[in-house]
């Protein structure tokens, strides 16, 4: 019989921190109730998480490097959303920030979790929000409650 590793969304005792884009706040700040509630649905208590707000999406990875690096944080999520727009723009501002933030999760062993919508209209970004596909900020919440406690069984 194999070694078999799983988390699972415990954060009692544990230090989590949000980075969350301003741009879009009227989406963003959806994400980040959705995400906050869940983690303290999990046994995270306020003091135990801190949010840090930047100005967009861009913004987002050299915070949540300075969250990640720090050491004191379980998982680090961040929140955004790049609304896809009349040129290009986002397409580099999404592969860019996702890039540094996966990057980021793999040099500090800290989780580094992806919650910045990438969407096509603002219908969608409005739905991915708490609308009838679900609130992407509690689906943020839930991997990095699951991948800090499977971290702590690792060998």
């Amino acid at each position: 019989m194999p070694n078999v590793y799983e988390g699972r969304p415990a954060g009692a005792g544990a230090q989590f921190a949000i980075v969350v884009s301003r741009y879009n706040d009227t989406i963003t700040r959806k994400l980040l109730d959705g995400a906050v509630d869940t983690l303290c649905a999990h046994g995270v208590v306020d003091d135990a998480i801190d949010v840090a707000w930047v100005p967009g999406a861009w913004e987002i990875p050299l915070v949540a490097g300075r969250f990640a690096k720090s050491g004191r944080y379980a998982a680090v999520l961040c929140l955004g959303a790049v609304i896809r727009g009349e040129t290009s723009h986002d397409q580099h501002i999404n592969r860019q920030v996702s890039l540094s933030l996966g990057r980021m999760a793999i040099e500090t062993g800290v989780p580094v979790l992806f919650g910045v919508l990438t969407c096509n209209s603002l219908e969608q970004a409005i739905h991915r929000s708490g609308g009838n596909v679900g609130n992407k900020g509690i689906e943020c919440a839930e991997a990095a409650l699951e991948m800090a406690n499977l971290l702590t069984k690792l060998p």
